[in-house]
């Protein structure tokens, strides 16, 4: 496990190499190049996070907590503040104790987000890692409105060994989730993983339709412990954050899967989305193979985006 995490990790630097060569250059500069800490000091730190993609909102309140964290420490040398910046950035990244709660209790956890972000395939990840830790998990196909989604998931639930509850192209999510929520208590599951349509463009349907799903849960399966994930591209930037906002109209997000991480230069974004939405990134993706989905390490992140050397 420890190797298979230590790999995890060398992948996520080499995916955050854009991120981190703006970042890491930005800030060796400011704190090789100022003897004092000023305004224009903060400044420069402030344009390195905005730089990175961590979006000017949270920047501001980075630099502020940054600031009071300073005086209080009564820190005068530039070169300190780099430590205190990286600490304080983890601090707001941290997960809480209960954060993969799901994985201990009966659960219903619906993925959402917008079409190509990589929602199916996390499904099928997610079902291949709880089967490992010995959990009986169904999966339910409620995108059915692109026939891909429906083959794609039964596929992974072949390559999985779990149960899949589908229908045909072009039915009723909702009546999918129903019979998957059957399924659930007759077979009695663990987990019940559901994918789900994103097609933005048609926003009233789609949103109706999400709502329905929470009604169909509600009354069917209420005593279950729910997760809603939403399903961001890290490559898209403060566009994830955008569709976040639209999706968190109509249902409650409990979670952000950021999917994509290998290569993009918007690593900041996982940052920006935490802060912003007050939601906790829960896993982040960084290539096609089953183990290139693992949950948040907010130190690791934060580390691999600021070019902090690991043991």
């Amino acid at each position: 496990m420890a190797e298979e995490k230590k790999g995890f990790f060398k992948k996520l630097v080499s995916g955050l190499t854009k991120t981190r060569d703006n970042i890491k250059s930005g800030m060796d500069n400011i704190f090789s190049g100022f003897s004092s800490i000023d305004d224009d000091f903060y400044e420069e730190i402030e344009e390195t996070l905005i730089m990175g993609d961590i979006g000017v909102y949270t920047t501001e309140k980075i630099i502020e907590d940054l600031k009071a964290k300073v005086k209080e420490n009564k820190i005068k040398d530039p070169e300190a503040v780099r430590e205190l910046l990286i600490n304080s950035i983890k601090d707001q990244m941290k997960l809480e104790d209960n954060a993969y709660e799901f994985e201990n209790r009966k659960s219903i956890v619906l993925l959402i987000g917008v079409n190509g972000v990589g929602k199916t395939t996390s499904v099928g990840k997610l079902a291949s890692q709880l089967k490992q830790k010995g959990k009986k998990v169904i999966m339910a196909a409620a995108d059915t409105f692109r026939a891909a989604a429906i083959e794609q998931l039964t596929e992974w639930s072949n390559r999985a060994g779990v149960d899949i509850i589908a229908q045909q192209e072009g039915s009723d999510p909702a009546a999918v989730i129903f019979d998957a929520i059957a399924a659930s208590k007759s077979r009695n599951a663990d987990v019940l993983l559901c994918d789900t349509a994103g097609r933005l463009h048609n926003k009233k349907n789609l949103m109706e339709e999400l709502k329905k799903i929470d009604r169909i849960i509600e009354k069917e399966y209420s005593d279950a412990y729910r997760e809603n994930f939403i399903v961001l591209d890290g490559t898209t930037g403060q566009n994830a954050l955008s569709q976040a906002k639209q999706f968190m109209e109509c249902t409650n997000v409990t979670g952000i899967i950021l999917t994509k991480l290998d290569g993009t230069a918007k690593g900041g974004i996982a940052i920006a989305i935490q802060a912003e939405l007050g939601i906790p990134v829960k896993y982040i993706g960084i290539g096609e193979q089953i183990d290139d989905l693992q949950k948040f390490d907010a130190d690791e992140f934060v580390d691999a985006l600021f070019g902090v050397e690991r043991n």
